[in-house]
């Protein structure tokens, strides 16, 4: 998990508000500085924080305008809500073709174009099989499933069945898969969110919803936001600190969400392509992009794919990587070549035990 470096010392994930908060203060010491503005919540299942430095006057409603935002992306990417625009795609019949929101569209095409990159390890048609394991709105109470259950899900998986008539942005399938995008939704809110700030004139920001962060210009004291990367053990230690003026970053990892079953530890994270939880020593993945759908998505993928190919295609697409790995009990830190910009002047935490 990724979250700004202010959090570690005054407030935490857990003490997030829960309903939508306006602050604005004054920089100290500046009778006519740039305004802070903070404004937090609870959407999409998860909390979001967001910073503004304004060095001109912010809308009054701008709380308002970025839950409509936020609102918007939910309404249409939900798995819970069954009036989403994706949980009604997934009820549609096999070879009937229906328009969509730009917003999906978007990410469909985001989906897509990683699902090929990563060669299947990024496909969002692995619901059903996210649900088999109990990790989806179906609670199954730790129950493993047999082969032949996991056969007959993928063959009802495979983002390559998702049909997409590019001309009038209509999508169908020609299997009844069903979508599940919160490994991408997330970030792309980010993304909307970050577009809306700049759209008004507020280019400097940070915006992090669930962990998925994009940031641009400087924060309150005039430097590069300083974003912590999370040891992933239960500790919740600082592993890494980066200065960042500008781009996204999210992290995946299987240290938060997995049961125990006869000493057999089950990640969440499902490989799309055998059916079943990974089972490398890969703990996490931070990716460093333009956008944080991008960065959203290839963390999913890189962690799917374990540190030794994911290094290999990271460094084939420059892609900015940073990797955490269990070894002997230890964690070791591993990055692409395009990530190592990002450490100098960094801060390393030393200490890393692998619990």
């Amino acid at each position: 998990m990724i979250f700004p470096v202010a959090t570690v010392t005054g407030l935490t994930r857990a003490s997030f508000l829960l309903f939508v908060s306006l602050t604005v203060v004054s920089l100290a010491g500046c009778d006519h500085g740039p305004e802070v503005i903070h404004i937090s919540g609870a959407k999409m299942g998860t909390s979001y924080h967001i910073t503004v430095v304004a060095d001109q006057l912010a809308p009054e409603d701008l709380a308002e305008q970025i839950d409509d935002v936020l609102n918007k992306v939910d309404l249409s990417m939900s798995t819970y809500k069954s009036e989403s625009e994706l949980s009604q795609f997934n009820r549609l019949p096999v070879q009937q073709g229906v328009s969509v929101s730009d917003g999906l569209w978007d990410v469909l095409q985001i989906s897509r174009r990683v699902w090929q990159q990563s060669d299947g390890a990024f496909d969002p048609s692995v619901g059903p099989i996210v649900d088999l394991w109990g990790f989806g709105p179906v609670v199954t109470d730790g129950r493993i499933p047999s082969q032949d259950e996991i056969d007959q899900a993928l063959t009802n998986s495979g983002f390559e069945y998702l049909l997409i008539s590019v001309e009038n942005k209509l999508v169908g399938k020609k299997l009844p898969i069903r979508l599940d995008l919160s490994a991408v939704a997330k970030g792309y809110a980010v993304d909307k969110v970050a577009d809306l700030l700049e759209m008004l004139a507020l280019p400097d920001y940070l915006v992090e919803v669930g962990g998925e962060m994009r940031v641009n210009g400087v924060n309150p004291n005039g430097q590069p936001w300083q974003i912590a990367i999370e040891t992933p053990n239960a500790l919740g230690q600082v592993e890494q600190i980066i200065g960042l003026q500008h781009g996204a970053i999210a992290t995946s990892g299987d240290y938060r969400n997995y049961f125990e079953k006869e000493g057999v530890r089950y990640s969440h994270t499902i490989d799309p392509r055998t059916g079943r939880p990974i089972t490398h020593s890969l703990a996490s993945v931070t990716v460093v992009t333009e956008r944080c759908s991008d960065a959203d998505a290839w963390a999913t993928a890189f962690l799917v794919m374990g540190d030794k190919a994911a290094l290999e295609l990271a460094n084939e697409r420059s892609l900015a990587v940073y990797m955490i790995v269990r070894r002997n009990n230890q964690f070791e830190a591993v990055y692409s070549d395009a990530f190592a910009p990002y450490l100098t002047d960094s801060h390393t935490t030393q200490s890393r035990p692998a619990q």
